[in-house]
């Protein structure tokens, strides 16, 4: 049994390439939150007016950002430790939901007055859109995924093991992949009958957190904090393809499908930028960011990578803005 496990583990490490270095993303601006304190959980964007819309948790906060002036539009206060946010375009809505009361909240986006409130029993986490069927996906409690309607009408309810992190729906099939890092495992979660229909365990790494979906090439990439590994799990089956070492403490991972690459963040304070060629991935970039900037967003239609730096010390909070290049 010792000399099997042996085996595998030396696998595993000899399958890693390591890519020539390269400059897979370079620095294209930054922007600065000035007294914005604590840290920061996840982003959205409205592609159509160009701004950036930040869940600053530790602040109590909504940023809303300028992206062709680099600048701060608006602070939304009278939140309560706000973590996952959406943007609709379809009804020029975004939804924030707060870990503090449960509620999420969803804003007119123009005016960014409150439109309407869905109130969840607590830790209301990540938010993800279904634009076809034009439900909204909320993570929350101690094991839950809610479906409200684009007015916040709850719809349905789905239970989990226990508290959801980040998820990734299906758009040519009705799965949710649902990170349940107490519970040990990958919830795979029917949306039409809001039922979980199987479990993948996580047993290469634990605490797994950010998640990424490569629907053509049926893979689902799942980061871990302990230790820091990127799992790779097919989706068809359920099986872990491979496993590659990634920047300590990530909590946002995002695939770029033109270029092939994945993105990892952690507050470790590197992103790991790693090339996909079928199921080898390469380390090609380390990237240096800074202490704490564990979140951001990646928006391929603009081809930026968005990483939130919090306020530690001498260095102010700021949205650093990295280029992909090809």
């Amino acid at each position: 049994m010792k000399t099997f496990a042996l085996v595998v583990i030396v696998a595993a490490s000899v399958a890693i390439p390591q890519g020539p270095p390269r400059e897979a993303l370079r620095p294209a601006g930054v922007i600065p939150l000035p007294g914005v304190d604590g840290r920061f959980d996840h982003l959205a964007v409205d592609l159509k007016t160009r701004r950036l819309f930040i869940a600053a948790l530790g602040h109590d906060t909504m940023e809303v950002v300028d992206l062709a002036g680099l600048k701060v539009m608006k602070s939304v206060a009278g939140l309560h430790e706000p973590q996952g946010i959406a943007f609709l375009p379809d009804t020029n809505r975004v939804v924030v939901a707060n870990g503090g009361d449960g509620a999420a909240v969803f804003f007119d986006a123009g005016s960014l007055a409150v439109a309407a409130t869905a109130k969840l029993s607590g830790d209301a986490d990540n938010v993800r859109y279904d634009s076809a069927a034009r439900r909204v996906h909320v993570g929350y409690a101690g094991g839950a995924l809610a479906e409200l309607d684009v007015d916040g009408r709850m719809l349905s309810t789905t239970p989990l093991a226990a508290h959801p992190e980040s998820f990734q729906l299906e758009s040519r099939g009705p799965r949710i992949f649902v990170n349940v890092p107490s519970a040990g495992h990958i919830a795979v979660v029917d949306r039409v009958k809001h039922a979980v229909t199987a479990t993948w365990p996580v047993t290469a790494a634990r605490a797994n957190y950010p998640m990424a979906l490569d629907e053509p090439h049926h893979r689902l990439y799942v980061g871990c904090r302990n230790p820091a590994r990127l799992l790779v799990y097919d989706t068809d089956t359920g099986r872990l393809v491979t496993t590659v070492d990634i920047v300590g403490d990530t909590d946002d991972l995002f695939y770029d499908a033109a270029a092939q690459r994945l993105y990892v963040m952690g507050g470790e304070g590197f992103v790991t930028v790693l090339q996909r060629d079928g199921d080898r991935y390469a380390l090609i970039q380390r990237l240096a960011t800074a202490a704490g900037a564990r979140t951001g967003l990646f928006v391929p239609e603009l081809a930026r990578l968005f990483v939130a730096v919090p306020h530690r010390g001498s260095q102010g909070a700021e949205i650093r803005v990295y280029e992909t290049v090809n």
